[in-house]
């Protein structure tokens, strides 16, 4: 009676290798990786369509996952930009809510901040390295046969301090002029750019108002604050300048201020100096403890967190969709493997009955399903960039391609075909070689 080996070492010359892919290389030194790999190939190329359509998934999920991190990584490295254009650890100061007729105004509504305010703070807050206060209005400005209507700030020089604004010609006002109420200005970049085209302002002369000023610098662009307007769009004059020759001061506002702007030293607490600031307002306004605070602060760390969280839960749910995409990849995936399995049984058996080992064939089935997965995963790829530049020249928005965040997608596409592909391989590395061979 023959043995079981010999049974199938017959039917194996009986039966023609595969047409799909060549024999397993037998022996002590097992398969051979190239030959693996050509096999793979081979095999996917058997079947393109369906190989197509199986990496789909795969496709999708890692094309949203690169364009996701692309596009929102863009964006947080837009709303940082914005928020530190206006100056590092920067408290704005705005007058407190007011109630005219049962109506409570916003705040800013009561105009109760005064220039002794800001010299208090920067006095008596160890935290603060500057505290100044300013007042703005918008005014027509001419240059002589040119026109521009812009926001005026009125400020000492500390106001440049506190934002951390430098002048990209000429120079700023010295505390000397400032306290002189010279009639000296100094032009935001878009208003420059309005009234004297590609001229070099400085040295030139404006009127405010009819009020003749020599211009003496032009600030660096600045871009739009996190509202959306624009810093340059602003021309800086002294604050007593403004008071005396274009904003007016009668006995009532003669030391008011609009805002005041306080810089932090580095290091320090944010929400510890607004507290001590918060108290110190309180104090200098005469609040009683039962009443609302006299002064609205804003801290614009507390903005930029804010938009810091929108912009993860956003990308956080675009996330989500790219797993499920992956998700489902992952199931084509192993279903295509399932079938090719059930497709190829004979030839398994056929492998398994001239020499083959079962890790093998193992082998063979898991690095089909991650070609396939890595093949989605690489398109995924091309297709996540060319979205992120697209969604970037359509919409405006900023995109920041990270290396990192490639790789993982590319990684996590291997190990979805690996993770999807074990089983259908366990399966067809378990099968029995008679009981295959027998398979129509």
């Amino acid at each position: 009676m023959n043995a079981p080996g010999a049974i199938a070492r017959e039917r194996a010359a009986a039966s023609p290798p595969s047409p799909v892919l060549p024999p397993l290389p037998a022996g002590r030194g097992g398969m051979d990786l190239l030959e693996a790999l050509r096999g793979a190939l081979s095999a996917l190329a058997a079947n393109t369509l369906r190989s197509i359509l199986t990496g789909l998934g795969i496709f999708i999920g890692v094309a949203a996952v690169i364009a996701t991190v692309a596009v929102g990584e863009g964006a947080r490295r837009q709303v940082t930009a914005q928020i530190q254009s206006l100056g590092a650890n920067l408290l704005i100061i705005w007058g407190g809510s007011a109630t005219m007729g049962g109506v409570r105004l916003g705040a800013g509504g009561r105009s109760n901040l005064s220039w002794d305010d800001a010299v208090a703070i920067a006095r008596e807050v160890p935290q603060v390295e500057v505290a100044v206060g300013s007042i703005r209005q918008t005014f027509q400005m001419v240059a002589g046969n040119q026109n521009w209507s812009a926001v005026v700030i009125a400020a000492d020089p500390d106001y440049f301090v506190a934002h951390e604004w430098v002048p990209e010609e000429g120079r700023l006002f010295t505390a000397e002029e400032a306290a002189a109420a010279r009639k000296v200005v100094i032009l935001g970049a878009t208003v420059a750019e309005n009234l004297f085209g590609e001229e070099n302002p400085v040295g030139r002369e404006i009127r405010i108002r009819q009020t003749p000023f020599e211009v003496i610098g032009v600030m660096a662009r600045k871009g739009q604050n996190p509202m959306g307007q624009d810093q340059d769009d602003a021309v800086f004059i002294p604050y007593w300048t403004a008071r005396r020759s274009v904003m007016g001061a009668s006995r009532a506002n003669a030391r008011q201020v609009g805002t005041i702007s306080v810089k932090v030293h580095e290091g320090e607490d944010m929400q510890e100096a607004e507290e001590a600031i918060r108290a110190l307002m309180r104090q200098r306004h005469r609040v009683a403890a039962n009443e609302p605070d006299s002064v609205s602060i804003r801290n614009l760390s507390d903005i930029q967190a804010t938009r810091d969280a929108a912009a993860r839960t956003l990308s956080l749910l675009l996330a989500s969709v790219a797993a499920v995409s992956l998700l489902v990849g992952g199931i084509g995936v192993m279903n295509i493997m399932l079938v090719s399995v059930t497709e190829r049984t004979r030839e398994i058996g056929l492998r398994l009955a001239v020499g083959a080992r079962r890790r093998d064939v193992l082998a063979q089935f898991l690095l089909e399903a991650l070609v396939l997965a890595l093949l989605g995963g690489a398109a995924g790829v091309a297709a996540g960039l060319a979205l992120s530049h697209a969604v970037a020249d359509l919409a405006g928005w900023p995109v920041l391609v990270k290396p990192d965040a490639v790789l993982l997608a590319v990684g996590v596409s291997a190990l979805t075909g690996l993770f999807f592909g074990f089983w259908p391989a366990r399966r067809a590395a378990r099968l029995d070689p008679i009981a295959a061979l027998r398979h129509d």
